[in-house]
């Protein structure tokens, strides 16, 4: 009785992480790899709710079955969150044209267009970037330690043609993983 119970548990564990990856595939249009995943959810879904239905007074089988899908979206969370797939445009509103920053945020390998605009009481200046999710974070943080006052705002553009941006995306990824695979490497030996 019990040992259904937990493998009900261990199987929305997997389930749901598949769910929540599938759907994120199936939003950004990855086809293949969203029927892949359909498959193998679809046969955990069967089979958990097979153990679930084969006895349906048995109560600690239905709490296993809800306990794992709420683990499971947590744990499907977290996952998309490290994997971080796709692109986010990224705008940051700062009071002055902020050239050490502007300088620092090209350095790293962020494409930033900059521009002027009328704020409510004052002219301010704009920087434009559109990178890889998995970069947003250190964007902000650059940002952040040149201009702690900046408005920051992020979102993820549905689709994007042409520009620096499709041209130099994979070199400057390349750049950015040997920059820090050497670092890590220094970190380790000293």
């Amino acid at each position: 009785m019990v040992w259904q119970a937990i493998i009900i548990f261990i199987a929305q564990l997997l389930f749901v992480p598949v769910l929540t990856l599938r759907t994120i595939m199936m939003v950004k249009g990855m086809k293949k790899r969203t029927a892949a995943m359909g498959i193998l959810e679809g046969a955990i879904y069967v089979g958990a709710l097979g153990l679930v239905f084969s006895d349906l007074s048995n109560y600690y089988n239905m709490i296993a079955y809800a306990l794992g899908f709420g683990v499971g979206l947590y744990i499907g969370a977290l996952i998309e969150e490290k994997l971080a797939i796709g692109y986010v445009t990224i705008e940051a509103n700062i009071p002055d044209r902020n050239e050490p920053l502007i300088s620092r945020l090209r350095e790293v390998g962020f494409s930033v267009s900059t521009s002027p605009v009328e704020g409510m009481n004052s002219t301010r200046y704009r920087l434009d970037c559109t990178a890889r999710r998995d970069r947003e974070k250190e964007f902000i943080r650059v940002v952040e330690n040149h201009e702690p006052k900046a408005f920051i705002a992020s979102y993820e553009p549905r689709s994007f043609k042409g520009g620096y941006i499709t041209k130099a995306m994979k070199k400057r990824r390349e750049k950015f993983l040997k920059k820090k695979r050497r670092e890590q490497e220094e970190s380790q030996s000293a």
